[in-house]
């Protein structure tokens, strides 16, 4: 593969693995090249993001490479943190957010049982704005992943733990189920 085939691919390699960054040893064997030619890559990219007018750069910390901001924009990245928008959920995840806070651990299934949806797109918004984590895996069959809520949530609600949570009225919750079974039977008694 040509060397700018090879860049792009780490480029967007480096892109997926977001934070947690890639070794040397990882792009040696994804990229089936030498420890040598990933040097160079890397190389090469770092002085592209350095020598022309670009928004990242690579970060290199022991033997692990991440994309990062550069830190000259840091005031635009403090205003869109600050910005309104970026804090707004979506009425799915806030209804995905509050079945976790109320019943974590939980797993997807679980979730998406209590909302009646698939909840895949609102998990990820909410790991990806660090308001989820996950927790380990559910001893059961298949191993599904447990999600909980992250000391940012906390933060995010001004919380000090989650026992602060308002509790929840046990009356509604009970006429909400009586009500949905009530009108699944009344199809029934119709026909």
């Amino acid at each position: 593969m040509e060397l700018q085939k090879l860049k792009a691919a780490t480029e967007g390699l480096l892109f997926a693995a977001g934070e947690e960054g890639l070794s040397r040893k990882q792009l040696v064997k994804i990229l089936e090249v030498d420890k040598e030619t990933v040097d160079v890559i890397v190389n090469e990219l770092k002085y592209d993001y350095e020598h022309k007018h670009r928004g990242i750069t690579i970060m290199q910390s022991a033997d692990f490479f991440h994309l990062t901001t550069k830190p000259e924009h840091a005031y635009y990245f403090e205003r869109l943190v600050q910005s309104p928008t970026s804090t707004r959920l979506s009425q799915a995840a806030l209804e995905t957010l509050a079945i976790i806070a109320y019943n974590q651990p939980i797993t997807r299934t679980e979730i998406e049982d209590i909302r009646g949806v698939s909840s895949d797109g609102p998990v990820q918004t909410l790991l990806s704005r660090g308001l989820i984590e996950e927790a380990g895996r559910k001893d059961t069959s298949g191993r599904p992943i447990l999600f909980t809520t992250t000391k940012q949530f906390l933060s995010f609600f001004g919380l000090t733990t989650i026992e602060d949570l308002p509790p929840l009225p046990e009356d509604l919750v009970d006429e909400s189920i009586e009500l949905e079974a009530d009108l699944f039977f009344e199809k029934f008694k119709e026909e």
